[in-house]
């Protein structure tokens, strides 16, 4: 599932790409389904495309379920308050890479309820695939403040803040709380490989501590 690639899938080929990048640039939700990465020197981002899009799709792309989509706009019109439908809304358009889209309903379902961790942070991540990487760290903040141990959140504040703002420290210091706060599960092996691989290629950044 895409949407869970994302924070899980990044402890594969994206670490092992990101030792060169480092060396040559010296970083839910009701019904889940995310993306990962493969940096280049040129354009280092957390996204399948290896540089945030402003809505084009890839190779890799879920087609666009049109069908699905009619039933949960038509579920959407009859339910004004309902923010499950919009977030699932949302999940099309982020499975199918079309992101200011997938903005647009994350946006609808956080405005009916404003205290879901996960929406915020797929919000956030669609932020920052429309290069808007500021404001999706913004948002990450605010999922932080819903949820203090969301530790999806805090892997993907490190994948931005790597990626997308060159600050590695940074990046360490939210891959290491995740190890803290979660040492064996899915989001923490990926933030233990990723503080293994920053250390190999940076050691200035620290390492993981807490369980292999």
């Amino acid at each position: 599932m895409k949407r869970d690639s994302w924070v899980l899938g990044v402890a594969g080929v994206v670490f092992g790409l990101l030792v060169g990048w480092i060396i040559a640039s010296q970083l839910a939700r009701p019904d889940a389904v995310a993306p990962a990465t493969t940096p280049d020197t040129s354009a280092a981002a957390p996204a399948e495309t290896q540089s945030p899009t402003t809505g084009g799709q890839s190779s890799t792309a879920t087609p666009l379920d049109e069908a699905r989509l009619r039933d949960l706009e038509s579920q959407a019109d009859k339910n004004p308050k309902d923010p499950r439908v919009r977030a699932l809304i949302g999940n099309l358009y982020f499975d199918a890479e079309r992101y200011p889209e997938s903005v647009k309903w994350y946006e609808a379902s956080l405005a009916i309820d404003p205290k879901n961790p996960d929406v915020s942070t797929d919000l956030g991540v669609s932020y920052y695939y429309t290069n808007q990487t500021d404001r999706a760290l913004q948002q990450f903040a605010r999922s932080l403040q819903i949820n203090p141990s969301h530790t999806k959140t805090m892997l993907n504040i490190g994948m931005v803040k790597a990626f997308g703002k060159q600050d590695l420290a940074g990046a360490a210091e939210a891959w290491q709380k995740v190890v803290e706060l979660a040492p064996d599960s899915p989001e923490g092996r990926a933030a233990r490989q990723a503080l293994d691989t920053l250390k190999q290629a940076h050691p200035a950044t620290g390492g993981a501590t807490g369980k292999s």
